[in-house]
């Protein structure tokens, strides 16, 4: 009897496996794959966007700097 209930649960699971994974939300061994190299591309993405706020950081304190030079030779 019970295994005849594992065959209806395999047949059933093989079936409807794809759904389930997307009801579920479920990730698969293709998913994960290159898990390492996207893990690297973000981390190498954060970098660059914290370079970048730096960069701009200063370039907007040299701005600021640069107005308020031209205020105070105003007055």
């Amino acid at each position: 009897m019970m295994a005849g209930f594992d065959d209806y649960m395999n047949t059933y699971l093989d079936r409807r496996m794809k759904d389930i994974i997307g009801e579920w939300n479920l990730g698969t061994m293709q998913d994960f794959g290159d898990y390492r190299s996207r893990l690297r591309l973000v981390e190498t993405d954060i970098r660059e966007m914290g370079q970048f706020t730096q960069d701009a950081d200063a370039k907007l304190t040299d701005m600021e700097q640069r107005l308020e030079k031209v205020r105070e030779e105003k007055r």
